[in-house]
């Protein structure tokens, strides 16, 4: 087992920030760690990277405990934090010897040459990081993380804030390590988690709510649909939808509403009367499947936005 957590909980003061977290991670797996903002994600990583102390609980990290023996954990783990902290002022290939002797690595300017490669930072690694390019910074970030060839990569948030040029190129790499090591991360990106992962774990206010395979999940609402409509008015009474026979919930986004129902039942005729009724203008109205989207909100929908 590559990543087992037993009971890991983190307090800060009378806020309980992770309550009683139980999951496991097999080697060579690549699985989602979902949430909304606030559920508790970024401090479950940094807890199995050594950063913070469990108030309760522990994890394993490729059998080694993160309270008794951090030093060898942090030896097996690549982390990359949400914000990414790098020394800015520093060249890219002068920030990775740092980073090589740190982990006091052999023959490092080998390993420094094929870490480039890996990340794709040929062209960059003689420029000052602060000059780079958001992209080119998690590539960075990615590098140092992989740097002593860990079993395990715990990642949070590595897309973030990429345009879509550089989510291809992370995501490709994602991949290609998760064919060798086990990899963890955090995304608010259903397509990415859906493209990269064969499981997710799902926490929410700080407690696991699914660890499932992603077929597992969506197999969980079968018999549900969507329907989305969109209206040419902003003024629209979502209670009204509500109680329409077979819904089973209403969200609003902007001009639209998309109405979860029992997919065996047929009740456009009734939305559209209803709308008529309500001097409602519909634009546009479509069926969806339920997809990794719906079933995040249906499973956190009472966490913080």
């Amino acid at each position: 087992m590559s990543i087992l957590v037993k009971g890991l909980t983190k307090k800060f003061g009378n806020q309980i920030a992770v309550n009683n977290l139980h999951f496991s991670v097999n080697p060579g797996e690549i699985v989602g760690f979902l949430g909304p903002n606030g559920a508790g994600k970024s401090t479950t990583m940094k807890m199995l990277c050594c950063y913070l102390t469990p108030t309760e609980g522990s994890a394993e990290i490729d059998g080694f405990d993160i309270i008794n023996n951090p030093l060898e954990v942090k030896s097996r783990v690549g982390y990359l934090a949400e914000q990414n902290p790098l020394y800015d002022d520093m060249y890219v290939k002068e920030y990775l010897a740092f980073v090589a002797g740190i982990h006091k690595i052999q023959q490092p300017n080998q390993r420094i040459k094929e870490v480039i490669q890996l990340t794709g930072l040929e062209k960059e690694q003689s420029k000052i990081i602060g000059s780079l390019s958001k992209g080119y910074k998690q590539r960075v970030g990615l590098a140092q993380a992989i740097i002593h060839d860990p079993k395990v990569l715990i990642l949070d948030e590595p897309t973030s804030g990429l345009d879509m040029n550089q989510l291809v190129g992370i995501r490709q790499l994602i991949l290609e390590m998760g064919k060798e090591k086990t990899v963890i991360f955090s995304s608010h990106i259903m397509q990415e988690v859906q493209a990269l992962c064969s499981r997710v774990v799902i926490i929410n206010d700080g407690i696991l709510v699914a660890d499932d395979p992603i077929e597992l999940l969506q197999s969980r609402m079968t018999g549900q649909g969507k329907i989305i409509v969109d209206f040419a008015e902003s003024e629209i009474n979502v209670n009204a939808f509500e109680k329409l026979a077979g819904v089973m919930e209403v969200t609003r986004n902007s001009n639209s509403l998309h109405i979860l129902i029992n997919e065996n039942i047929d009740i456009k005729p009734e939305i559209f009367r209803l709308a008529v009724s309500l001097g409602l203008t519909i634009i546009e109205m479509r069926s969806e499947k339920i997809n990794m989207e719906s079933v995040f909100r249906k499973l956190t929908k009472s966490g913080k936005e």
